[in-house]
């Protein structure tokens, strides 16, 4: 048989072998269910591990809500004077914990590929301890400093490593939902640190005899769900199958997903998701292995990977937008109400010791609310038209909320009407921004980059949300007390910057495969992705039926020219 002649049948089987992968994943999305609330309810496994995991999202929410009530509790301010009266070093306090949050986000990629996903959540767990223990035994501001500092590496380190998990154990039509699992409960931890801190103000009383109990509990209260996620790590969640495959541990990778997916390993469904396991991998190592040849150890690639973001045109752009968004994300002011809202509910004229917590605590119930349908409404409305509506109304509120405060903030006593009108309109602006920027700033760059890139970006783009996120944590304080009803205009004009930005620079990318987001933006990842792919699945389906692997510049030994022969 001449080499021709067998160069035209493989070529034919190929786009055979690709047509039934094409059925297979159809097929296997279909055999796992419904999508939705719905159908994680029906994997109940794969519901219970993601909530479970989840308490890392929780960690990471009860902290960033928890520190604004305990930073107007009377004992805390006595024990702490110089924190007390210094909205400086309020501001240090509150985002010291980014800082630590930032190195965190930036260490765990490297862990997670070290020691597994699981393990990496494990150290993480360690360090929010040894942090929030620092914290509660706090005698003097370093120790307070310090505790925060660590502990927000373990927080960083959560926000990367958890959401990786749950979106490698669940199967193809239950990622989204099961990763919502990880919003929802920073959005609970939010509001039940909020709620605590009010509870807690009346340990001793809300005046001068107040017990250190008030603040020292919601501080110590943590390390409740960090130590059962830590015994989580090493005794019920299992290791990602896609790590294992990574690693080289194929077989235990199929024991793990038969288990996951409560099928046995022959199942046709197993087996199509751990072929496509195995082709992802196969994929990663040969894409670089063609972009990168001369890039022979880790770090040279990791350079690589890293320069490219930042030299072609098109994925420039695209992670200025990620990174831009990210930044919005935080300018529109949403942990600075997070962080310190008594005080800003104080400096709208809500008196008395409890209101100003009583009314935060309002703000962590809205925003676990809104934050309930925002997937849906993404799915349904697209990115831009939620972004845009959720920005016009944030800016509003923060557009009557510096109004009523620039006519009435030295007359709020006689006009108490006045300051639950500027309540009401934070609370607004939460709802707001839970559904729109709050959920969008994290979908919108896990679509629109290559997958070869797609890791890298995502890190430098969380990279700056944290650091974005720790300047606000710094300068609110020091805004409130200097430029007052200034601080909401402040917001307000980033708010507006988000809606003008969307409307006449941000594409829609709802309804458009990744493959495809170069029509959007340029270049030409997708077609090198779809025929680098192509091979892959080419290469698999020979193996599957033992077939040689066929390549045009390889010699035809007689050996392979029969048994060509015998197949066709």
């Amino acid at each position: 048989m001449s080499g021709e002649k067998i160069d035209q049948m493989i070529r034919s089987s190929v786009m055979e072998d690709a047509s039934s992968l094409e059925m297979d994943s159809a097929d296997m999305d279909s055999a796992h269910g419904p999508s939705g609330y719905r159908g994680l309810f029906k994997c109940s496994n794969i519901f219970l591990y993601s909530l479970f995991a989840s308490l890392g999202g929780f960690l990471f929410g009860y902290d960033q809500g928890v520190i604004s009530g305990v930073l107007v509790m009377r004992d805390f301010e006595t024990r702490f004077p110089r924190i007390g009266g210094n909205g400086d070093l309020q501001g240090w306090v509150v985002s010291i914990m980014q800082l630590g949050a930032f190195i965190g986000a930036l260490i765990n990629s490297p862990l997670a590929d070290r020691l597994s996903r699981r393990y990496s959540i494990a150290v993480a767990c360690v360090a929010f301890l040894i942090g929030s223990v620092l914290q509660a035994g706090a005698l003097d501001n370093s120790m307070l400093f310090v505790g925060r500092f660590i502990g927000g590496i373990g927080l960083g380190q959560i926000s990367m490593g958890v959401p990786l998990w749950i979106g490698e154990i669940a199967p193809p039509n239950l990622r989204g939902s099961a990763v919502t699992l990880q919003q929802f409960a920073i959005a609970s931890g939010i509001m039940i640190s909020f709620w605590l801190d009010y509870a807690t103000q009346y340990i001793g009383g809300i005046g001068e005899g107040q017990s250190q109990l008030a603040w020292r509990l919601p501080f110590s209260l943590r390390v409740v769900p960090a130590a059962t996620l830590l015994i989580g790590c090493f005794v019920y969640l299992p290791f990602s199958p896609r790590w294992l495959v990574k690693v080289g541990r194929e077989h235990e990778a199929l024991a793990v997903l038969s288990r996951l997916r409560k099928l046995p390993e022959n199942h046709p469904v197993v087996q199509a998701e751990i072929t496509q396991i195995k082709a992802g991998a196969r994929f990663d190592a040969l894409t670089i292995k063609e972009k990168f040849p001369n890039a022979k150890t880790p770090a040279q690639i990791a350079y690589q990977q890293y320069k490219e973001l930042f030299t072609q045109r098109h994925l420039s752009k695209r992670l200025f937008v990620a990174c831009f968004l990210q930044f919005l994300q935080q300018f529109t002011g949403v942990n600075a109400i997070i962080y310190y809202a008594p005080k800003m509910f104080k400096s709208i004229g809500l008196s008395g010791n409890s209101i100003p917590l009583l009314a935060t605590g309002v703000v962590g119930i809205i925003n676990v609310v809104a934050t309930i349908p925002a997937i849906g409404i993404v799915d349904n409305f697209g990115r831009r038209g939620v972004l845009m509506v959720g920005a016009v109304f944030m800016s509003l509120s923060h557009f009557i909320i510096a109004t009523l405060y620039a006519i009435y903030e030295n007359s709020w006593a006689e006009n108490l009407s006045a300051g639950w009108a500027a309540a009401s309109f934070v609370w607004f602006f939460v709802f707001h921004f839970a559904y729109s920027v709050g959920c969008i700033s994290w979908i919108y760059p896990t679509e629109i980059f290559p997958l070869g890139v797609r890791a890298q970006a995502m890190g430098i783009a969380i990279s700056v949300n944290w650091i974005s996120n720790f300047v606000i944590g710094l300068i609110t304080p020091i805004m409130l007390t200097q430029i007052r009803f200034g601080t909401f205009y402040f917001f307000f004009a980033f708010t507006m910057i988000l809606f003008l930005w969307v409307m006449f620079f941000l594409p829609e990318t709802k309804g458009i495969p990744m493959e495809e987001m170069d029509k959007l933006w340029g270049g030409n990842e997708g077609k090198e992705t779809a025929e680098r792919m192509a091979r892959i699945q080419n290469e698999l389906q020979c193996e599957s039926r033992n077939i040689p692997i066929y390549s045009k510049t390889s010699s035809y030994s007689d050996e392979v020219d029969i048994e060509l022969q015998e197949q066709y």
